[in-house]
């Protein structure tokens, strides 16, 4: 097999459709010489003479006749398989399963307004969302994972990413609570209430913890919970503060906001480091276009979700 050059198939298509070495070189863009060299080759290789001289032309052999239609055919087949597909989407009729990666926020936030984005134009694709213990790359490579949705970090360098929408943290507390009474809250504010501190993966969170730190203060925690919405309905419940991101808050697109939770959100004295959200997924599935509309639609929806942030 690895002595198979498909380029003598293309030479040979051309040979014999033109029955001239000229012709067949200006059809391939070659050199006469060099498509002269190639019926060698091909002579070799087939063990006929395929193409032999008769007045000032060339006529094909019995077998070069034989091989005619068989050639035309394989290297209809080799350029198609060679080429991007040429096949439109049909959206109407499409009926696949896409499974995305991606935490309790962003499903909290817009699966919603992404399913009946969907069902509008490709009614038979279900979507299946799956929970994010980890980041770990290998249900991407695997297969078993169409889309992600999260901070890139120290995502395998095989993968590729798309930026989806900056996100920042801010802190939320109960409609009413003490703390919103204070003129200008500061760091010793956040630190004369106990917290609700998510543990996303089972990793806790200390962006606020660090920022604390190099100002010389703790915080109290009160509660570890699984996730930012968690964090959320306990702020709502009780005197805990809680640091979530900016996105957990809701957005025009579903018609809600934190306050409508009985929470409301403060920018915090604190000097903490902005995020970006991004789409990850493999290599292999660039091309495919029911991926690329389905990353394009995740896409416009983040932007008219979070459009400043």
């Amino acid at each position: 097999m690895a002595d198979i050059d498909l380029n003598l198939l293309l030479a040979l298509d051309a040979l014999l459709a033109e029955r001239s070495v000229t012709a067949a070189a200006h059809r391939l863009d070659l050199s006469v010489s060099a498509m002269s060299r190639t019926l060698k080759r091909l002579r070799k290789v087939t063990g006929d003479p395929l193409l032999v001289r008769a007045g000032r032309g060339l006529v094909p052999t019995p077998h070069a006749l034989a091989l005619r239609e068989r050639v035309q055919g394989l290297t209809q087949e080799v350029r198609t398989v060679l080429s991007p597909p040429r096949e439109r989407l049909q959206l109407a009729t499409l009926a696949q399963t896409f499974t995305l990666r991606a935490n309790e926020s962003f499903v909290q936030l817009l699966a919603a307004p992404l399913v009946a984005a969907v069902a509008k134009v490709a009614p038979r694709v279900q979507l299946r969302f799956v929970a994010k213990p980890d980041k770990a790359p290998a249900p991407l490579r695997e297969g078993r994972i169409d889309l992600e949705i999260g901070v890139v970090d120290d995502a395998a360098p095989e993968l590729r990413t798309q930026a989806l929408f900056h996100d920042r943290w801010v802190g939320l507390v109960r409609r009413g609570h003490p703390l919103l009474a204070v003129p200008t809250i500061t760091a010793n504010d956040l630190t004369r209430y106990r917290h609700a501190v998510a543990a996303p993966g089972g990793r806790v969170s200390r962006v606020a913890d660090e920022a604390l730190d190099a100002l010389g203060l703790v915080r109290e925690v009160g509660v570890v919970v699984p996730g930012f919405p968690d964090a959320m309905r306990m702020a709502a419940a009780s005197e805990l503060v809680a640091v979530v991101p900016h996105s957990c808050l809701g957005h025009a697109m579903i018609g809600e906001d934190a306050s409508a939770h009985g929470v409301e959100h403060f920018e915090l004295p604190l000097a903490l480091p902005g995020f970006t959200i991004s789409a990850i997924w493999h290599p292999r599935l660039d091309a495919d276009p029911a991926q690329r509309w389905l990353r394009g639609l995740v896409s416009e929806l983040c932007r008219r979700a979070y459009p400043a942030h």
